[in-house]
């Protein structure tokens, strides 16, 4: 292993696990409003004490406590990561701070300063504000936590479809920030992102809930909880399947040595069959043992059964790595096939038979299906980022050109260091998120018990 492999795989592993947590908090914060909404409109029509706005209530206060948590571990691992660009990729810095640094900075400024300001007031707020007050926190949480997404997409989405700039002395100067920010490739790309965090925040909402009836530590807000989310999965696929087919014609339109890795087409031809499954060899320049759809990738990539493709023949030396790229892609389909199925089905299920209603082994199913948003998006993320290779700015400057001069032994050593914390850090995080589902608060400090025999205490129930 060299040092620039092993500079990649250790930016990978910190981007894998950092991405893991924004993923979650970028819908589970709009998931959070919508609970609020929900709880202030059953306050205003049946009163704060009723069943059904204390339910909400439940839920708002159970999943706010997995946002903090979620939130907390996302920006640890955002800082790890952000001292590698000086640490392992300085020359990427040298070259494109510019424009890097410009939309990192602005991130900062518009996401994470409004996300800092106003968490504190929706986390501990409730009951020292008034609820307008707190409503707001929290909606400005959730903009919050998207102008995040978008910035950051902004920046890689213009590192694989580089637009308005010019090349000074081997330096990129913005020439056109509209066009930085809005090149080829970002809407798609933003689009697809923020239905990946809805699936993989729903997901993981869905099986929480599922495993707390299991466990029999249900609260009324676990069936509000479980409802949402199955609705929420069950129509943020379909979209992302539409996104993702649109984000595979702009791929092809200015990355097509991207899609001849995903779908293994060696020479370009046209009619080009859909591979299923098979084994890509780059030393034989095929891919062994294919299953095949005959014509199907020209009518899917350009909706055309008769459509040339380009192969990876028509890019020597300038296309990333086959299998990763074949296989992370066929791994995200199949897990966004799982869900599509999932969700429809438990949406029925619960049309049919209520929450309380579904079946044991339905619930198991949802449970195992926790983290399958965390599957699909490494998955999804993988072929982004390997496919782009050998280029960190697509078609401009190399990966190679930019990678610090370290010795490999120290690069695989902090490697290594890394991968023990992050093992520690994810089994501590699901750790507690058992722990809390185990063990559900039965309600806010704020807000009464929906048990009959307590006393309301909620600020709004003494007022009444």
């Amino acid at each position: 292993m060299d040092a620039l492999l092993a500079a990649r795989i250790q930016f990978a592993a910190n981007i894998s696990f950092h991405i893991l947590f924004p993923t979650i908090t970028i819908a589970l914060c709009w998931l959070l409003l919508f609970f609020r909404i929900r709880q202030s409109l059953a306050t205003r029509r049946e009163g704060a004490e009723s069943a059904n706005a204390l339910a909400w209530e439940q839920a708002y206060y159970f999943w706010t406590k997995v946002f903090a948590l979620t939130f907390a571990l996302g920006v640890v691992s955002g800082i790890t990561m952000s001292f590698q660009f000086g640490t392992n990729w300085p020359g990427f810095m040298e070259r494109a701070g510019n424009i890097a640094g410009p939309l990192l900075g602005y991130e900062v400024l518009t996401a994470f300063f409004l996300e800092a300001t106003f968490l504190g007031i929706m986390l501990f707020g409730r009951g020292r504000v008034s609820e307008r007050t707190h409503f707001i926190a929290t909606l400005l949480v959730a903009l919050g936590t998207t102008l995040s997404a978008f910035w950051i997409l902004a920046l890689n989405s213009w590192m694989q479809t580089p637009a308005g700039y010019t090349l000074i002395d081997g330096r990129f100067h913005a020439q056109d920030w509209w066009a930085i920010v809005f090149n080829p490739s970002f809407p798609y790309r933003l689009g697809h992102k923020l239905l990946a965090s809805a699936l993989t925040a729903s997901f993981l909402m869905a099986g929480l809930s599922a495993w707390q009836l299991l466990r029999r530590t249900a609260t009324p807000g676990t069936h509000k909880a479980l409802r949402t989310a199955i609705v929420t999965a069950a129509v943020a696929i379909p979209l992302q399947i539409w996104m993702g087919d649109l984000h595979g014609l702009n791929t092809l339109a200015h990355q097509p040595a991207k899609i001849a890795a995903i779908e293994g087409i060696w020479h370009t031809e046209r009619g080009a069959p859909l591979t299923l499954l098979g084994w890509p060899s780059e030393k034989e320049g095929r891919t062994l043992y294919a299953v095949q759809i005959p014509k199907g990738a020209s009518l899917i990539l350009a909706h055309d059964a008769d459509a040339e493709l380009q192969g990876l023949e028509a890019f020597p030396g300038q296309h990333p790595p086959v299998a990763p790229v074949f296989w992370s892609f066929r791994v995200m389909v199949g897990v966004g096939m799982l869900m599509l199925a999932v969700a429809w089905l438990s949406a029925w299920k619960l049309y049919r038979v209520g929450s309380a209603g579904l079946p044991r082994y339905w619930l198991w199913m949802l449970a195992a299906m926790t983290f399958s948003g965390w599957v699909a998006t490494l998955a999804g993320w993988y072929v982004t980022e390997i496919g782009r290779q050998p280029w960190i700015v697509y078609g401009v400057l190399r990966t190679a050109d930019v990678v610090a001069d370290h010795p490999t032994g120290m690069v695989v050593t902090t490697l290594v260091a890394y991968l023990l914390v992050y093992a520690l850090l994810l089994l501590a995080y699901v750790g507690v998120l058992k722990y809390m589902a185990e063990h559900p608060a039965p309600a806010s400090p704020t807000t009464p018990s929906p048990t009959p025999e307590r006393q309301p205490t909620h600020p709004r129930a003494q007022q009444a």
